[in-house]
């Protein structure tokens, strides 16, 4: 999971920017998001902003983390209703004993990649580099799982810790190669300096597992279901409406998060329209054939001792239970 950029703790009502204040009869529900608002996040915005949120008779404070470990740790002790979870972590967090479940998918695909100087054409020349790494415990999986499905051995690269400073470090040529999201810093490298070489990691062996999943305590599913219900319903609106209206969704965005790139959000967005869809070809949706073969791959290359209980982790009922989409447009 990345490490918020900055201390930002936003909270947004589920209500467009500027309108008039909602009625006392709207339920209230907390999401905080897996880091600072970028263009992953677009259909949760733009649920609010075209009121899909409102109209399912929800109040929804958005909160952005100060800390990477802000997200599981608020979750854990209530003190948010839902989060935005890197898989990894919830398949670590299960493993310590926390009963945490995923009930919807933001993205269909891993987010994770090796992002490799311009000399490096192919994970087959890492053996003998040094390769940066954030530290988290997913990272190694990621980059042994690129250099091995590539074909070479993973134990002859030469790996050093450097936080989230992968775009820095790889423009200042102290990395040949780093971890990193390439939804994130990939698009912003290639902004600062096309030429860089990306490697996903599901081109290397990985299975098209969800990076990125809102989940929930069982005991809020067990005490409030219909809350949770409400809540994917009116984010799977947001997506589908990014989805078939992503400049106007970037708009969303940007009107509720001041401060954003308008040419790096729209390259981002444009990226990741492709993974909101799942393969049923609807957004939030969780497949059980996906994420079975996730939770062997996160013991294969060691994020977890033993494969996630795919039944216990995750509900894919409340995306299977959302009505027709909203009006797009």
């Amino acid at each position: 999971m990345l490490v918020a950029a900055c201390m930002l703790a936003l909270v947004i009502v589920g209500c467009g920017p500027g309108s008039a204040a909602t009625q006392s009869s709207l339920r209230d529900a907390t999401l905080m998001l897996d880091f600072t608002p970028n263009a992953v996040h677009a259909g949760i915005y733009s649920a609010l902003a075209h009121h899909y949120v409102h109209n399912l008779g929800l109040r929804l404070h958005v909160i952005a983390p100060t800390a990477s470990v802000d997200p599981i740790k608020l979750l854990e002790t209530g003190r948010v209703n839902f989060a935005i979870l890197d898989i990894h972590d919830l398949a670590i967090a299960r493993e310590r004993g926390q009963d945490i479940v995923g009930v919807m998918a933001i993205v269909q695909r891993p987010l994770s990649s090796v992002i490799a100087a311009p000399d490096i054409a192919t994970p087959r020349a890492l053996p003998g580099k040094t390769v940066g790494i954030t530290g988290v415990p997913s990272d190694t999986a990621v980059l042994r799982s690129v250099v091995s499905g590539a074909g070479a051995d993973p134990a002859k690269v030469k790996t050093i810790t450097i936080g989230f400073n992968a775009v820095a470090d790889l423009l200042a040529g102290r990395v040949a190669a780093a971890t990193a999201f390439w939804n994130d810093e990939g698009q912003a490298i290639q902004s600062k300096r096309p030429g860089f070489h990306i490697f996903r990691v599901d081109d290397y062996g990985a299975p098209s597992y969800p990076e990125l999943v809102v989940c929930a305590t069982r005991h809020t599913l067990d005490r409030d279901a219909s809350l949770t219900q409400e809540v994917v319903d009116a984010l799977v609106y947001g997506y589908d409406f990014t989805e078939f209206n992503p400049s106007r969704s970037a708009e969303d965005l940007e009107e509720f998060v001041p401060g954003l790139d308008p040419r790096l959000v729209r390259a981002q967005l444009n990226a990741l329209l492709p993974v909101f869809q799942g393969p049923n070809y609807r957004v939030g949706e969780l497949s059980p054939a996906r994420l079975r073969a996730w939770a062997n791959w996160e013991v294969r290359f060691g994020i977890v001792s033993r494969p996630p209980d795919v039944a216990r982790a995750f509900d894919p009922s409340f995306g299977a239970n959302v009505p027709t989409p909203a009006p797009r447009g």
